[in-house]
């Protein structure tokens, strides 16, 4: 499991402002401290959908607004701090937020937790590797009092 000792250095930009008064500095250091497995660099962007697409189109070949998207700039183990920025996308956390049932800030403390993993390394390409990192984000956030995000 993560460690909540892991030294965090964290930049909070709101590019959209939308969750700022909802989504606290405080809260999005909490959620990515829990899922650290060592030191880090970390900025989390909030972005509206336009700047959303234009990033997955630009990097991932994607021509639509996603809900994160993880640049890890150290993803090999041999670097002792993840450095890495997480762009969240307000217009897409919020409508899968209402789609699922779920608030706003429970929706965006697992997209962080889910960012965070990414910046470590993890991935969901394949079943294994998504068994993996969908069971490491129900322990994480069941640590913060989050429910299980997969469960119906």
């Amino acid at each position: 499991m993560p460690s909540k000792n892991n030294k965090l250095s964290l930049s909070v930009q709101y590019a959209d402002p939308r969750l700022k008064d909802t989504i606290s500095r405080a809260q999005l250091r909490r959620w990515a401290q829990a899922a650290l497995f060592a030191p880090a660099e970390l900025t989390i962007r909030f972005v509206d959908a336009e700047e959303g697409r234009r990033l997955n189109k630009d990097f991932r070949g994607k021509d639509y607004a996603t809900n994160v998207l993880t640049f890890a700039y150290t993803e090999d183990e041999d670097s002792e701090v993840t450095q890495a920025d997480i762009i969240l996308c307000a217009d897409v956390l919020q409508r899968e937020a209402a789609e699922q049932h779920k608030s706003v800030e429970s929706h965006t403390a697992h997209l962080v937790v889910h960012g965070v993993l990414h910046a470590q390394g993890y991935d969901h390409e394949d079943d294994d590797e998504a068994a993996e990192m969908e069971g490491l984000e129900i322990e994480i956030l069941a640590t913060l009092g989050e429910a299980n995000p997969y469960s119906a």
